[in-house]
């Protein structure tokens, strides 16, 4: 019988097993950035009122930290700093077009290998694995 702890094991397992695609589809994608800048200028795509503050707040780090994330960023032209028109001492985040496009690229090259990777299941298996992928994706906040 199947019990909790089998099924965290599997889980666990599975996105181990995912981990290498994401950073085979990162060492492809120009300029070569950390994971950790990867995941900054998704925070700031995915939310367009975030600020320095915010960002440190989301990735669990101090501000000095997060404003030298930003500064790299910038300096690829990634993502700009931009004075609120109402507030000029709050600075917004903001992803440039430039930035836009690395995102994307690194999207379109990992949804290829999932896909490669899903079409190598049977059709049994891989209906499983999409249910607990989606089941996982709504349960991340």
């Amino acid at each position: 019988m199947t019990g909790p702890a089998d099924i965290d094991r599997q889980v666990l397992d599975a996105v181990e097993n995912l981990v290498p695609l994401w950073f085979s589809a990162v060492e492809e994608v120009n300029p070569r950035l950390s994971p950790r800048q990867i995941l900054a200028l998704r925070a700031v795509r995915g939310r367009p009122e975030l600020n320095l503050t915010g960002l440190a707040e989301r990735l669990g780090v101090g501000l000095p930290t997060a404003s030298r994330l930003c500064d790299r960023l910038e300096a690829a032209d990634l993502l700009q700093r931009c004075a609120r028109l109402d507030d000029r001492r709050e600075v917004r985040l903001v992803v440039t077009e430039r930035g836009r496009r690395f995102l994307a690229e690194i999207s379109e090259r990992l949804s290829e290998r999932l896909g490669d990777a899903l079409a190598a299941l049977p059709p049994t298996e891989r209906v499983r694995v999409e249910q607990m992928l989606r089941a996982l994706g709504g349960s991340v906040s």
